[in-house]
């Protein structure tokens, strides 16, 4: 499979520059409708129409004035932070969440780096994220981001071990950490995808991804680490303006990221659900981007449908329940694997 900005525009600065542009045009693009589609869906499940009057037509422009609302607030750094550590740590933020859009493979003709240990890279570079937050909510000199961010790191390390089991379940049945590998396993028509029951256990082994990938991106119901009853906004509460909006980026990057992986493991990737009907380049796109959106709306609908956690039971889930059963599932995936 070949990088198609490699193939048109060779392998120069020009072609590297344009392809590792897109995943930021992509970002910027979704997270401004996952925005007003968040700001929908949480009006409807609450009876209200939401949105109406900014840009017209269903308040389309609602999330554009919402960012040019942002960028205008005043940049404030708290006199007694640690300017350094607090200047860099939304940074630190987004650039995780973006690197690991690096090893998506957004089609068979484009993947940013089209690496044998892609799985594994994302996994590993989506940790950084952490250590922005920590500095973020150190630095901030501010009790509630303190917490918050140590709140973060303990979570954080607790589900990324079931997430990582289930990641390795589904690697043991294909036999690759790349990504491209993984979707072409589950070549052909829908039912060979292997949420659908292809190979025993992986239906398990999705919802143990599902709900982990959760805890990992912050969302309901495990918005602990900035829970507004209790830390104001968490590890963020002393940011604004630009700074702010790095952080918030990068939830929605982040929320795509976990979408897109899942739909690569257990719903086809890039593969049309109808076999070679609708497939191609262009179509493999369309495909990876609807099944990430979809689950990136199942995200938004159990924030405003579950309650918030508290810390004990989300440390309960963690490593009494969701651990436990990711070890066991791992096992049975592994003895039917070599077994069959």
């Amino acid at each position: 499979m070949h990088n198609f900005v490699t193939y048109y525009l060779g392998t120069g600065f020009i072609g590297s520059l344009i392809s590792s542009a897109l995943p930021i045009a992509f970002v910027l693009g979704y997270a401004l409708v996952a925005m007003y589609i968040e700001l929908k869906v949480s009006a409807h499940m609450q009876d209200r129409l939401g949105p109406m009057r900014t840009g017209k037509w269903h308040g389309w422009a609602q999330p554009l004035a919402d960012v040019m609302k942002l960028l205008q607030k005043e940049d404030t750094i708290p006199y007694a932070a640690d300017k350094v550590l607090y200047v860099l740590a939304p940074l630190l933020v987004f650039v995780g969440s973006y690197a690991a859009y690096a090893a998506i493979p957004f089609s068979p003709a484009y993947i940013g780096a089209n690496i044998n240990v892609g799985i594994f890279y994302i996994i590993a570079v989506s940790a950084i994220v952490v250590l922005g937050i920590l500095m973020a909510g150190w630095s901030s000199d501010n009790k509630w981001s303190l917490l918050g961010a140590m709140r973060t790191a303990a979570q954080l390390v607790s589900y990324e071990i079931p997430s990582s089991l289930a990641v390795l379940a589904v690697i043991m049945v294909v036999g690759s950490l790349n990504l491209n590998d993984v979707c072409s396993a589950q070549a052909g028509w829908f039912w060979n995808w292997f949420i659908f029951g292809k190979f025993p256990f992986l239906f398990i082994t999705f919802v143990i991804y599902f709900i982990a990938s959760l805890a990992e991106t912050n969302r309901s119901p495990f918005d602990i680490p900035e829970a507004e009853s209790e830390l104001v906004a968490g590890y963020h509460t002393e940011y604004s303006g630009m700074r702010f909006a790095f952080f918030y980026l990068a939830e929605y990057a982040n929320m795509f990221t976990v979408a897109a992986i899942a739909a690569v493991l257990f719903f086809g990737g890039w593969n049309s659900p109808f076999g070679t009907f609708m497939s191609g380049p262009v179509w493999g796109a369309f495909w990876l981007i609807t099944k990430g959106m979809v689950l990136v709306f199942v995200q938004m609908w159990l924030r405003w449908t579950l309650p918030r956690f508290r810390v004990d039971q989300l440390m309960y889930l963690s490593w009494k329940i969701l651990t436990p059963f990711a070890l066991v599932n791992l096992v049975a995936v592994g003895l039917w694997t070599v077994l069959k």
